[in-house]
C-alpha cells in the first residue's frame, strides 16, 4: 500500500493559498497549449494565433461548464451553502471538455476555423491534460475509490487532506492516469489515419466515456442521480449513445496524408 503524507496547499504567498491541485490543473492546460502549437510546427492546417486565441475562448469556458456541472452535481450541498457556488475547488472533466468544446465551435463560427478538424487535433492533447490534472487529484485526496484491502491501496494520513485518513481506497486516479496515457498512446497512432474529421475527437469521447463509466462503480464522492448510477455515467451513456452510431455510420480508415473526405 502506498501512503499519501501531502498537505493539499502547496504553499501561500500571504492571505493567497496555492493547491496543488490548482497547480496541476494549471500544468494541464499548459500541456494541452503546448501540444496544439507542437501539432502546428509538425504540420497542422492550423496558426499560432488561431491556436492561442481557441485557448483564450476554450479555457474559460471549459472551467465555467466544469464548475457549474459539479455544483449540479452536488446541488443539495451548495444549495444550502450559496456563498460557495463560485469558486475552483470543485470541478468535473465533462464540463470542462464539452463546455471548452461549446466555446470552440462558437469560437469556430466566427473564425471559420473547421471545428471537427480543430477537435482531432486537440484530441489527443485532452486526454493528456486529464492525466496531468489526476496527479493533483491524487495529491489534493479527491476521487478516491471504495475501500479495499488490494496491494494497491492508497492510504491518505495527512490530517489537512481531503481523503479518508488512515482508510485503503482503491487509487482511481492513478487507475486513470495510466489508462489516460494508454489513450493518448492510442489516440497518437490514429492521427490523419481516420475521416470524416471530428472522427478521432469523438473516439476519444468514447474511449474516456466508457472509462468513466466502468470506473465509477468504484469510486466514492459520487452522489447518485439514478439509483446506480452517478452523474458521470450518465453522461457517459449519453456521450456513447451519439458518438459510436456515427463512428460506425460514417468515420473509415485512410492511408496518411490522404486528405479526401
Amino acid at each position: 500500500m502506498l501512503e499519501i503524507d501531502v498537505h493539499p496547499i502547496a504553499f501561500s504567498i500571504g492571505p493567497i493559498s496555492v493547491a496543488w491541485y490548482g497547480i496541476m490543473i494549471a500544468l494541464a492546460v499548459l500541456a494541452l497549449v503546448l501540444w496544439t502549437l507542437w501539432s502546428v510546427k509538425k504540420g497542422a492546417h492550423l496558426t499560432y494565433d488561431t491556436v492561442l486565441n481557441a485557448a483564450l475562448v476554450g479555457i474559460p469556458s471549459g472551467i465555467i461548464f466544469a464548475r457549474v456541472l459539479h455544483v449540479v452535481d452536488r446541488w443539495d450541498y451548495y444549495s444550502q451553502n450559496p456563498a460557495q457556488i463560485i469558486g475552483g475547488e470543485g470541478l468535473t472533466i465533462y464540463g470542462a471538455v464539452l463546455g471548452a468544446a461549446l466555446g470552440l465551435w462558437i469560437y469556430s463560427r466566427f473564425s471559420k476555423v473547421p471545428f471537427n478538424y480543430l477537435a482531432d487535433v486537440l484530441a489527443p492533447g485532452i486526454i493528456l491534460a486529464q492525466a496531468i490534472g489526476r496527479v493533483g487529484c491524487i495529491l489534493n485526496g479527491c476521487c478516491y475509490g471504495v475501500e479495499t484491502t488490494a496491494f494497491c491501496a492508497i492510504i491518505y494520513s495527512h490530517p489537512e487532506s481531503n481523503g479518508p485518513i488512515g482508510i485503503p481506497v482503491h487509487p482511481t486516479q492513478l487507475y486513470e492516469i495510466i489508462y489516460n496515457l494508454i489513450a493518448f498512446g492510442i489516440l497518437y497512432k490514429l492521427r490523419g489515419r481516420l475521416k470524416p474529421d471530428g472522427s478521432l475527437f469523438l473516439i476519444y469521447l468514447s474511449l474516456y466515456s466508457i472509462w468513466r463509466f466502468g470506473i465509477g462503480f468504484i469510486r466514492e464522492g459520487e452522489p447518485f442521480i439514478f439509483p446506480v448510477l452517478h452523474q458521470a455515467q450518465v453522461i457517459g451513456l449519453v456521450i456513447l449513445a451519439i458518438a459510436i452510431p456515427i463512428l460506425a455510420m460514417r468515420t473509415r480508415w485512410v492511408k496518411a496524408g490522404d486528405t479526401g473526405d
